[in-house]
């Protein structure tokens, strides 16, 4: 019996031998080019976000990191041929709120479920939008904004380059009641210098093309939508020090194809960490008014989660309807 147990473990040893040699033999990831597709031309913001992760990630994970450029479909194509990628780990999507949030708000068809078709690995950067009017316009705050726009319905209008700006402006409307048209403009450039031009009477749009024509003195900037003042501009309130109960940031962060095993993603997740506590990463984005985040894949997700529910929301209530 004793030496018919012996056989018997000598046979388990001989058949599972393979299988634990292939184990310990499993390459630690990555072992090869990781590629970041951006949905947007080379040279715009999120672009250049992505770069920055690009090459911070590079050096911390000892493989290249390359971005490849997919813009077009309202932004959209980059996303659905990110989804339909390899769960490997080597082929990901660098997005934005605009991508992934604003869209399953507006549309009834998507070529790509935010949170079914990809995996929140985290969320990098985040920006405050920012309210502008002519330096010309008779109101000087948002009390006398408001109480203009309030008696001049038919004077009243808006820029937007986005849908993201339209659902933010909308917003603004719904919390103060105030009216307003969207003017539709080809990029935030174009809305900022119509309203500079009396144009448009306002525009809520990103801080790069803002900050600097309100510092020249182009611009007035009536507030900011975000929980606390933006560095550059110091003596500009908050919506929430004016009254307006409105908080709406813009992000990016870095996804993966849904299927990707959750030993990559808690590496790539540890990885962004990393970069966005770096202090060279953190003043980069700073010259392009972005606040470094880096958060968890978990809490990347529920804040997605809230924010599609919260678009949603202001789409149904403003009777909005977006051609796609």
């Amino acid at each position: 019996m004793a030496a018919l147990k012996t056989v018997a473990a000598g046979l388990a040893l001989t058949l599972f031998a393979p299988l634990a040699a292939h184990a310990q033999a499993a390459p630690a990831y990555p072992t090869r080019t990781i590629r970041f597709i951006v949905g947007f031309a080379a040279g715009g913001g999120v672009d250049t976000t992505a770069r920055l992760v690009a090459q911070k990630m590079q050096e911390g994970l000892g493989q290249a990191v390359i971005i490849e450029n997919r813009p077009g479909g309202n932004s959209m194509l980059g996303p659905e041929i990110a989804s339909r990628s390899a769960p490997d780990g080597y082929t990901l999507l660098y997005a934005a709120s605009g991508q992934m949030t604003v869209p399953p708000a507006i549309y009834q068809k998507m070529p790509y479920a935010t949170l079914t078709d990809f995996v929140p690995i985290s969320m990098m950067t985040s920006y405050p939008l920012i309210m502008i009017t002519s330096v010309k316009h008779p109101a000087i705050d948002m009390k006398g904004f408001i109480t203009w726009s309030m008696a001049n319905p038919e004077k009243t209008n808006y820029a937007s380059a986005s849908p993201a700006f339209t659902l933010a402006s909308e917003l603004f409307k719904l919390k103060t009641g105030t009216p307003g048209q969207a003017i539709i403009f080809r990029s935030s450039n174009d809305s900022v210098t119509n309203v500079i031009g009396e144009h448009v009477t306002y525009a809520i749009a990103e801080p790069p093309p803002v900050v600097q024509q309100v510092t020249s003195g182009n611009a007035r900037a009536l507030a900011v939508a975000a929980p606390r003042r933006l560095a550059e501009l110091p003596d500009v309130p908050t919506m929430q020090e004016v009254g307006v109960d409105m908080n709406v940031q813009l992000w990016s962060g870095l996804f993966a194809p849904a299927g990707t095993p959750p030993e990559i993603i808690k590496k790539l997740e540890a990885e962004c960490i990393r970069i966005a506590q770096l202090p060279d990463f953190k003043e980069k984005l700073r010259t392009l008014s972005t606040e470094s985040i880096g958060s968890t894949s978990e809490d990347f997700h529920k804040s997605i989660d809230d924010e599609i529910r919260m678009w949603s929301g202001v789409a149904e209530r403003a009777n909005l309807t977006f051609e796609q």
